[in-house]
């Protein structure tokens, strides 16, 4: 009788067990509409970031390649300079005029 029993309760127990396995498979979800524009944006988005990457890898200008001030840009400079004084002295009262 024993035996019995335990065939039964095995077999009740293999059962439950495959019942458990074929009721965790769930079925394989639809593929979402909006998938394939997602894929699209993002394969036309690569080459956007690709020259982005390239540009912040590659400086402008390199220390090296600077060169000195054109001449005009020192005039400009030199006559700032020359109103400021000027500017600087008039509200000092130092007018060399008077």
């Amino acid at each position: 009788m024993r035996a019995r029993t335990a065939w039964v309760a095995g077999a009740a127990g293999a059962a439950v067990a495959v019942l458990r396995k074929l009721r965790r498979q769930e079925p394989s979800p639809a593929e979402d509409p909006r998938a394939d524009e997602l894929r699209r944006k993002l394969e036309e988005s690569r080459p956007v970031v690709e020259e982005q990457h390239e540009q912040a890898a590659s400086p402008e200008t390199s220390v090296d390649t600077v060169t000195a001030p054109d001449a005009q840009v020192e005039d400009r400079r030199q006559a700032v300079h020359e109103r400021a004084r000027a500017a600087a002295e008039e509200m000092r009262g130092d007018d060399p005029a008077e």
